[in-house]
């Protein structure tokens, strides 16, 4: 995949205004809406659920990419296909029968996404990369926004990009957590295909400017 990609993670947006901060998404240069779905029990916190994401959907005129980061996610697939999703991740950690999952997802007509947390192989995945669309890469332990980045991510990066050639997957490599323009680039270089930054985006001066210049700093141009 020769175009990175930014997904602005709408967890850092101002819920007092989440409509004028999608209205940003969709003007900017970004190409996804990145959506974290909590349940409290998989992480300790709990972000939005159903009602907020149908809200979200109203308004996006972007890829809606949702990240559950909940226990049992086989329960919720055809709600989110039914809510707009277009790609559904699901935590490696919490499927039981990962495979079905990923049959589920995509019966559901949506793309399939696997998450690794931090401590988790890349090795895990040999058996399932090539029913899997997109791998997310937790470069933070998931659950709060604003933590700060863990440099082993660009191993991780590389090692899952050789399981991809080795088998001849199509899949692409997504990172979360910790995302700026300081670390972008290297991200980037060491295979990551998107990009998912929440805090560095919505907490800066110029969102709009912020989003344009990640997608600079990791164009191959730059």
């Amino acid at each position: 995949m020769d175009k990175k990609l930014i997904a602005p993670s709408l967890l850092a947006a101002d819920f007092g205004n989440l409509q004028r901060d999608i209205e940003m998404v969709n003007l900017s240069k970004a190409d996804w809406f990145h959506i974290d779905i909590m349940d409290g029990v998989f992480v300790p916190n709990i972000s939005y659920g159903m009602p907020v994401l149908k809200a979200i959907a109203k308004h996006t005129t972007k890829p809606l990419d949702v990240h559950l980061m909940i226990i049992d996610p086989d329960r919720y697939i055809q709600t989110f296909a039914d809510l707009g999703a277009a790609h559904l991740t699901v935590h490696y950690e919490a499927c039981t029968h990962l495979h079905r999952t990923l049959q589920g997802i995509r019966a559901a007509g949506m793309k399939t996404g696997v998450a690794l947390n931090p401590h988790t192989n890349i090795n895990l995945l040999e058996d399932t990369i090539n029913d899997i669309d997109i791998v997310l890469i937790m470069s933070v332990n998931p659950g709060f926004g604003g933590q700060s980045f863990i440099e082993n991510t660009y191993g991780k990066i590389r090692a899952l990009k050789e399981l991809i050639d080795k088998r001849g997957a199509k899949t692409i490599i997504e990172i979360d957590g910790g995302v700026s323009t300081v670390n972008s680039k290297k991200l980037a270089d060491a295979g990551a295909d998107v990009l998912v930054a929440g805090s560095f985006v919505f907490k800066s001066d110029d969102p709009t400017r912020t989003i344009e210049e990640l997608k600079e700093s990791v164009d191959s141009g730059h």
